[in-house]
């Protein structure tokens, strides 16, 4: 109870901040659209490759040894290599947006009055740096992706946690990365410094917004559940296909409104946290036991 009380706490403290600039909830908005249209062809692009492989990749067998393997045509080849593209441009278009939403937020935490086209032009001015930590974001997931798909039960596990670690390790790269203009290699060593003196296993305990965030979905799933079911059951007409539809309607808006509202949310958090793990500052809503309980310094 007493995290549960921490986390709408700190929820409310982010709304504070965020209310003040609410058209900056359109940056998830636009990322998300944007990330689709552009990452899209890519995919389908390499979807296509693969199944064109897939009819003329040769199999080979060993006569010594009762041992089959395929080998990758070039149109499997180029398939993956639209596939590292899609990784790469979902990646940069991400981030870009969500450096957009750090240097608008920090722009409203310096006393300025920050737009959605502010936020655009002030992220552009640092797209070379963006383009490098996409970059290097984009390989990261795919090679996690791809030992994922490859491992057992087990492995799975361990690369899910491997993947828990480096989000952690690099929470703060973005920030520090165009609001103090440093390169990529600089940025990575001083988030990662940050973590390890600040954050260690106290982590786990203070994923405030996400445990709310995922609260309010699962009531969104809740609410839409009895219409589909209803829809469901009528086995077909007018009325069935009403509900039905209703509640994909709810489940749909509603946990897209929640990944939204999360989403512009943690971007005011992060950027919070920068300020005070690298620069000792609080800010407005923030009170100091929200925003140090989030840093609690690692035990020994």
């Amino acid at each position: 109870m007493g995290t549960f009380r921490r986390s709408v706490g700190l929820v409310k403290s982010s709304w504070l901040v965020l209310r003040e600039d609410k058209e900056l909830m359109w940056l998830p908005v636009i990322s998300g659209i944007a990330t689709l249209l552009t990452a899209t062809p890519f995919l389908l692009g390499a979807a296509g490759l693969f199944v064109a492989d897939g009819g003329t990749s040769s199999v080979t067998s060993s006569a010594t040894a009762d041992q089959t393997s395929q080998s990758i045509g070039p149109a499997g080849i180029g398939g993956l290599a639209l596939l590292l593209v899609a990784y790469f441009v979902a990646a940069y278009v991400a981030i870009f947006f969500q450096a957009a939403l750090v240097l608008a937020a920090n722009e409203r935490m310096t006393g300025g009055d920050p737009t959605v086209k502010s936020a655009l032009a002030a992220a552009w001015q640092h797209k070379g740096r963006i383009a490098g930590w996409a970059a290097i974001s984009a390989s990261v997931s795919f090679i996690l992706q791809s030992l994922e798909q490859r491992a057992g039960v087990v492995g799975r596990i361990v690369i899910s946690l491997v993947g828990m670690a480096w989000a952690l390790v690099t929470m703060l790269v973005l920030p520090i990365l165009v609001i103090e203009q440093v390169g990529v290699k600089e940025a990575f060593t001083r988030s990662a410094e940050a973590f390890k003196r600040t954050w260690g296993e106290n982590v786990v305990g203070n994923g405030g917004i996400g445990l709310v965030s995922f609260l309010a979905a699962l009531v969104v799933v809740v609410a839409a559940t009895p219409f589909i079911a209803l829809g469901a059951a009528t086995g077909g007409g007018a009325a069935g296909g009403v509900m039905l539809a209703i509640g994909i309607a709810v489940a749909v808006v509603g946990l897209v409104l929640v990944a939204v509202f999360s989403a512009a949310l943690s971007g005011v958090f992060r950027t919070a946290l920068y300020r005070y793990a690298m620069l000792g500052e609080e800010f407005g809503g923030f009170t100091h036991e929200q925003i140090a309980g989030a840093f609690k310094p690692k035990k020994n």
